[in-house]
């Protein structure tokens, strides 16, 4: 099982709101320890988060998403009523776009529900590295305040890099921690592997410890389509007896100007349960 701030992170969703969804009986926790009221969800149940958050994100009420989901719509109904209103989405004004591309990574998680296999996931150490980065806070772990705020790192820190004749950097590390405000936001790091000695002006330049025991799985494709293969790894570490100790970092190995041929590692610290 997961505490609720780890489910919140796999899930991709804050804290705040599940804690809301529990009070409205949208999301109950799997189990409430009687005594320290601590919630617990177990990975079966982001499948029904990720129903909750596609149909409020298509405009549902979450009156009208409990109803739905209380009739218990099979997937191909669900599938249906998804597509529809992202035919509808894709003729609205270029300020909706955004919420489409949420839909569809929700959409796509649904329908790969139980057919990723968790064999690709690979446990192994992983060593220390030296980094230059970049920092700022997003709002959210979301995809929607991830996404907008590490891109502009990413190009800002590649063209001081090379403004300042820094070669054979690369690949980057994305990491990721609590921005200690209380509100969910997170402090995003944007980082590229450099050599001993890298020294730019403005830039961070230090040595990302490593880690003991990491579940590792590969993505491939673009970063807005990651929640399938994170999920997967959620559901490996249920299934074997392990609970997250940090936010996973990605690691990207291949970044072509074609996002749908990216390939990312997936890197969490992981500590038996």
């Amino acid at each position: 099982m997961f505490i609720i701030g780890d489910f919140a992170r796999h899930g991709r969703v804050s804290v705040r709101m599940l804690r809301h969804y529990d009070a409205i009986g949208l999301l109950r926790p799997a189990r409430v320890d009687p005594h320290s009221g601590y919630r617990f969800y177990t990975a079966e149940q982001l499948a029904r988060l990720n129903r909750v958050i596609a149909l409020k994100d298509l405009g549902f009420t979450l009156e009208q998403v409990g109803a739905i989901l209380d009739e218990q719509i099979d997937a191909d109904e669900l599938r249906g009523m998804l597509r529809l209103r992202q035919a509808e989405l894709e003729a609205a004004l270029q300020a909706a776009r955004a919420r489409l591309n949420q839909v569809g990574a929700r959409l796509r998680a649904i329908e790969t529900e139980g057919r990723m296999s968790t064999q690709d996931v690979v446990v192994k150490k992983i060593p220390a590295v030296r980094i230059a980065e970049l920092s700022t806070v997003a709002a959210s772990f979301g995809p929607h305040d991830i996404g907008p705020a590490i891109g502009p790192l990413y190009d800002e820190l590649c063209g001081r890099l090379e403004a300042a004749g820094v070669t054979g950097f690369g690949p980057g590390i994305a990491y990721y921690e609590d921005a200690g405000k209380g509100d969910g936001s997170v402090l995003v790091h944007a980082g590229m592997t450099v050599p001993e000695g890298t020294v730019v002006e403005g830039v961070t330049v230090h040595v990302l410890p490593g880690i003991e025991q990491a579940a590792t799985i590969v993505h491939r494709g673009s970063m807005d389509d990651i929640l399938p293969t994170v999920q997967t790894l959620a559901r490996w570490m249920e299934t074997n007896g392990y609970e997250t100790e940090h936010y996973a970092r990605e690691l990207y190995l291949e970044c072509p100007e074609d996002r749908s041929q990216w390939v990312t590692e997936i890197q969490e610290s992981i500590v038996r349960a």
